[in-house]
């Protein structure tokens, strides 16, 4: 499966869309994490440990998007787009894009 964030595909052709594909994460922020990272964040330096939670969760949700295209009939998803929205304690990932087939 061809994931990609541009509208086209270098060298393959797209013979059909197959519609949107999407899929959500809602993440609870962890109070200890949080302290540590607002430790870091205060002396400077990454706080790896919201890098690696953000990596995990793209991860899934980008397989998500396989698994919805591949029931579609789908072999690509172009146009592939993240959204990340702090909400209190909470953060919410969303990633979408157009289900293809390509040749």
């Amino acid at each position: 499966m061809i994931l990609t964030t541009t509208d086209t595909i270098s060298g393959r052709q797209i013979k059909e869309y197959k519609g949107i594909v999407a899929a959500e994460a809602v993440i609870g922020v962890n109070v200890i994490r949080d302290l540590f990272a607002s430790i870091r964040d205060f002396l400077g330096g990454r706080t790896r440990s919201y890098e690696k939670e953000l990596n995990k969760y793209r991860q899934k949700l980008l397989e998500e998007l396989q698994e919805q295209a591949a029931e579609k009939g789908a072999n690509a998803v172009i146009g592939i787009n993240f959204s990340y929205e702090m909400y209190e304690s909470m953060l919410m990932i969303s990633v979408w894009g157009t289900a293809v087939v390509v040749e």
